[in-house]
């Protein structure tokens, strides 16, 4: 039997900042859930389940925190379930709320992922010690930076291509009223004078700590008819994962990255994602991850991708959009990172995204990864019902 098709017809965000003093994680989630139970007109007795994610417990240091958050999410005496892969979790929580429907298992599911960094301190609580990881690595940013070294030893890209990437994704993200990072007065020159970090990562080319949260709703054909609104309609989605480390792991083009992209445009029908792709929501915490994704992701040939940055095909107005919101490099409450990547691909088919809306977007993709490159979760939605 086929797989229902999947509409988004809500999506709701937090205005993502350094710290939301003003309301419990509770609130928070009850924040963004209601704002996407607004753009769907719908209510909490129309959602049928809950699928929640964030990244580990250990962020904000409480437990299970979906037990005490059914209440604010409206899921008392409904089904609700947790989602975790570390920094993927924002786009495998939505997965698994769109195979709930696709499966028929529930005709309406509300999905939310949060993060409340502030109450926490995620670079401590990535240093692991020995024996788990190498002395002397400060966070995300110290075990990634050695990969970004083998990409540009490996292609020749110049040392620049970093800084253009965060330079553009500043500036996409004035655009953008819900990023956390609003930096007016920023230019390349800051960009490139900005302290060293994790050579070759400098301050302004990594991702900020954010408190956030992002809902969307997920509904059936039935569902979708009755929206007040276009939907955007899931063409493919997929996960894969492959240990952190093991022989022969490739760190700058992981396998299970491609395999996770090949299968979602097997779904969608699609056989040549650089034209075919109208825009990309992509997860990149540190900004050369763009032109690594991009080869990883089959929109460059390898060793090409820091050429289309560099061209300024990822421009807002460039042939191929990157990261249209600003993305995760100027908003990233960890657990809802990816999920705000997957709903902003879903507001371009929907023609929502307000200033940073590529005119006439049809077909987006929405990207996420987590661990050590460990964890992908992706899905291709558009403006038009699937084919098949």
């Amino acid at each position: 039997m086929a797989k229902e098709p999947v509409a988004v017809v809500g999506i709701g965000q937090t205005k993502h900042v350094a710290a939301r003093r003003d309301v419990s994680i509770a609130g928070l989630v009850r924040e963004a859930a209601q704002r996407a139970l607004h753009d769907a007109e719908l209510t909490w007795a129309d959602i049928d389940a809950v699928v929640i994610g964030k990244a580990p417990d250990f962020f904000e240091g409480v437990m299970m925190p979906e037990l005490y958050l059914a209440d604010a999410l409206g899921a008392v005496g409904k089904p609700m379930l947790r989602v975790h892969t570390a920094g993927s979790v924002g786009g495998s929580t939505a997965l698994v709320a769109a195979n709930l429907v696709a499966g028929r298992v529930h005709g309406t599911v509300l999905t939310l992922a949060f993060e409340k960094q502030s109450e926490s301190n995620a670079m401590w609580g990535l240093s692991l010690p020995v024996p788990f990881q190498q002395p002397l690595l400060a966070g995300a940013g110290g075990f990634f930076a050695p990969h970004i070294r083998a990409y540009m030893r490996r292609t020749g890209a110049p040392d620049a291509i970093g800084s253009l990437v965060a330079y553009k994704d500043r500036r996409n993200a004035l655009k953008n009223p819900y990023a956390h990072l609003h930096e007016h007065d920023i230019t390349l020159e800051k960009v490139q004078s900005a302290p060293m970090l994790w050579d070759p990562v400098r301050y302004s080319e990594t991702c900020p700590s954010s408190d956030g949260a992002c809902a969307m709703v997920l509904t059936d054909r039935a569902g979708a008819a009755r929206a007040p609104r276009p939907p955007a309609w899931m063409h493919g989605g997929a996960m894969r994962s492959e240990p952190t480390m093991f022989a022969g792991k490739d760190f700058v083009s992981p396998r299970a990255g491609k395999d996770c992209a090949a299968d979602v445009y097997r779904q969608a029908g699609v056989t040549d994602p650089r034209r075919e792709i109208d825009a990309v929501e992509m997860y990149v915490p540190f900004s050369w991850y763009e032109p690594m994704w991009l080869e990883n992701l089959g929109f460059a040939a390898e060793g090409e991708g820091w050429k289309l940055t560099e061209s300024g095909v990822t421009e807002l107005d460039g042939d191929l959009p990157v990261n249209m919101s600003g993305g995760v490099l100027s908003t990233n409450p960890i657990g809802a990172s990816g999920m705000i990547r997957f709903a902003e691909a879903a507001l371009q088919v929907r023609g929502q995204a307000g200033a940073h809306q590529v005119p006439g977007a049809r077909r987006a993709l929405g990207h996420a990864y987590g661990g050590g490159s460990q964890f992908f979760a992706m899905w291709l939605v558009g403006s038009e019902p699937p084919t098949t």
